[in-house]
Formats: structure tokens, C-alpha cells, sequence
């Protein structure tokens, strides 16, 4: 019995396992690796990809997918950088680019799919192409530099040290409420979610302390990252406890059950896909502001490491199941690798091989799961 309770707290939270396995390992082959400026740029690596895969967990969890996110990244970075050149300022320029770029893309895709039922992977595979046109076309093939300096702030800035030492307080206070509600629940009902969720509290226990190791010294909290954890928050809180969440879980486990429950599968679906692409065309904008210009190549291959950081979280690229936080862990993970190889001297193109193949572990881990459910 005690066999089989480890067994299933492994596989569980091997996801997590694997992070804590892997971040030791570089820690002690690279000392430089457990660095507080080291990790700073870890968190700020992760950022660009981890917004598009919060947004790629929504349209998987539907049993979707996007390969347009890579694209829009560059449409982004172009066009918000051209609004700039145009004269407008930096506080306009971003909205504008994130409804043009962000909510025109995502409605189109949305609209397909929804409307005359195109399979995800064609009618995005299609935009993938337009888009990366699109922003060779309006920059002419070439880099788009920034002309206004405030725009440097949402990429490059920092929150200072003392802000944020009390901002994790407050967000230490906020976990201690919700594990004392979970705790007086637990009782009432006789339920064990506190056992159940004990790797989760422990993770994020150990992510505080870390992120004050991390952020409270030096430069402080990146202005990304921490832009990264409010959407996180928010994608968290709208799945796990709002009833448009339960519909996204609903519609990935059975869109035909879905439909008869009388859940509005056209604007759930609509709503999914314009969230990616605007959270996609937030990331090309940040990625602007931290380079101070824009190229159209920019983005390119995004999709993968999106797609790689949901399904390494946990989430069935069938529907229906994964969270925001396995996303987060799974975003961890490559950026973590990304790190570690290029600390230890590794070539650009065995990274490519080694993120391939973790991605296809990822997805065979997750069909030996659905095959032990099954019996």
C-alpha cells in the first residue's frame, strides 16, 4: 500500500521532481548556475514564452491548438514599433498593437475554427505563414528600431528590492488565507485536500522564499516577470474557479456533451483564441521594449516552446485536462535547460535535439497515464 502511495505521488507531480532533480544537478556541475543574477535571467528568459503558454494552455485544454503564436510575436514587435516611428507615443502605441495585431488574429482563427469547424492545426498553420509575411512585409525585411524611449520600461525595468520583498509578503499573506480555507474545508467535509495539495503549497512555499533570495537583492523584480505572474494569477483563478473555466475543462473532455449542456462552444472558442493571440502580441511588445527594436523573424519557433512547456506541465493534448501552475513548472523546465546547456558549453543545435525529445517523453508520459486511468 505505502508502495503504490509513493508510486502515485511521483507520477503525481514528476513534473515538479523533475525541476527540483534538474536544478540541483546544474547547481552542482555550475556553481554559477544557483546565482541570484543568474536566476533573475532565468525568470526573465521564461517570461516571453511562459505569457504565449498560458494563453496555449486555454486552447488545449479545448482540445486546440496555435501555431500562429511564433507570428504574432513578430507582427507585434513590428507593428508597435512602426506606431512609434508614426508618431504615437508608447502608452497608445501598445494597446492599439494588441487589439490590431492581437485581437484581429485571434478572431480569425477563432472564427474558423468555431464557425465552420476548420481543424485548429490548418486554419493556424495558415495564419503562421500570413503572419510571418505580414511582418516581413510592413518592416520590409529589415530590423524596426524604438523611438521612444519610455518603451524601454516594460521590458528592461525593475521593480526595486523593497517593493518587492513586500509585494511576496502580501502574496505569503494571500497563500496562508487560502491554505486555512482549504484546511476548515477540509474538515467540514471529511475531504483530504490538504494532502492533496500539500507538493503544491510546499512548491510555492519554497517559490517565495526563493523569489526573495532571488529578487529582493540587487536590481529587484523585472518588470516581465512580474507582468508573467499577475497573468498567471488571473489564468489560475478564471480555471479554477469560475464557471467559464469549468466550461474550458467541459468543452476539452467532450465538445459534443458540451454543446447539449447548453454551453456556448462558438464564443467559448472565440474567446480562447483571442486570449492567445493577444497574450502572444503582449509578448512580442515586451520583447520589443527589451531589445529596443523589432525584427520580423522575431518569435520564430515560439510555438514550440509553448506547445513543449504545456504538454511538459501535464496537459492533455487530447483536452479536457492540465492546470496554469503544471504550465508555469513546464515553462520552468526549458528555461532552466535552456540555461544549464548554455552554461555548460552546449551547441544551439543539441538543444534543439534535446527539447525534442523531452517534448516527445512529455507526450508519450502522458498517453502511459491515460492508459492506467483507463483500466
Amino acid at each position: 500500500m505505502h508502495g503504490n502511495q509513493t508510486l502515485r505521488f511521483i507520477r503525481t507531480n514528476a513534473t515538479l521532481i523533475a525541476l527540483v532533480v534538474l536544478a540541483v544537478a546544474l547547481a552542482l556541475v555550475d556553481p554559477t548556475f544557483a546565482t541570484a543574477r543568474n536566476l533573475s535571467n532565468v525568470a526573465r528568459q521564461i517570461t516571453i514564452v511562459g505569457i504565449i503558454a498560458v494563453g496555449m494552455t486555454l486552447v488545449i485544454l479545448i482540445a486546440g491548438i496555435d501555431l500562429s503564436v511564433g507570428s504574432v510575436v513578430g507582427v507585434a514587435a513590428v507593428v508597435v514599433t512602426l506606431l512609434m516611428q508614426y508618431g504615437l507615443a508608447a502608452w497608445i502605441a501598445v494597446p492599439v498593437t494588441l487589439v490590431i495585431v492581437g485581437g484581429l488574429v485571434g478572431f480569425w482563427n477563432g472564427f474558423w475554427i468555431a464557425q465552420y469547424r476548420i481543424p485548429p492545426f490548418i486554419i493556424t498553420l495558415g495564419m503562421l505563414t500570413i503572419g510571418r509575411g505580414a511582418a516581413l512585409s510592413l518592416s520590409s525585411g529589415s530590423s524596426v528600431p524604438v523611438t521612444d524611449p519610455s518603451f524601454a520600461y516594460l521590458g528592461s525595468a525593475y521593480i526595486p528590492p523593497a517593493p518587492t520583498l513586500v509585494l511576496l509578503a502580501l502574496a505569503a499573506l494571500v497563500g496562508f488565507y487560502a491554505l486555512a480555507k482549504t484546511f476548515r474545508e477540509s474538515r467540514k467535509t471529511g475531504l483530504p485536500h490538504l494532502e492533496r495539495d500539500l507538493p503544491g503549497i510546499v512548491a510555492t512555499a519554497v517559490g517565495l522564499v526563493l523569489a526573495a533570495y532571488v529578487f529582493g537583492t540587487g536590481d529587484g523584480l523585472p518588470v516581465p516577470v512580474a507582468i508573467f505572474v499577475v497573468i498567471a494569477g488571473i489564468a489560475i483563478f478564471v480555471l479554477g474557479h469560475t464557471r467559464f473555466g469549468r466550461r474550458l475543462y467541459a468543452l476539452g473532455g467532450n465538445e459534443e456533451a458540451a454543446r447539449l449542456s447548453g454551453i456556448d462552444v462558438y464564443g467559448t472558442k472565440i474567446i480562447v483564441y483571442l486570449t492567445v493571440s493577444v497574450l502572444s502580441a503582449l509578448s512580442g511588445i515586451l520583447l520589443a521594449s527589451r531589445l529596443n527594436g523589432a525584427s520580423p523573424n522575431l518569435g520564430n519557433m515560439f510555438e514550440l516552446d509553448a506547445i513543449a512547456a504545456v504538454v511538459i506541465g501535464g496537459t492533455s493534448l487530447a483536452g479536457g485536462s492540465g492546470t496554469i501552475g503544471g504550465t508555469i513548472i513546464g515553462a520552468l523546465i526549458i528555461g532552466v535547460l535552456n540555461n544549464g546547456m548554455s552554461l555548460l558549453g552546449i551547441s544551439s543545435f543539441y538543444q534543439l535535439i534535446i527539447k525534442g525529445l523531452i517534448i516527445s517523453l512529455a507526450v508519450w508520459f502522458d498517453v502511459l497515464q491515460k492508459k492506467n486511468w483507463a483500466r
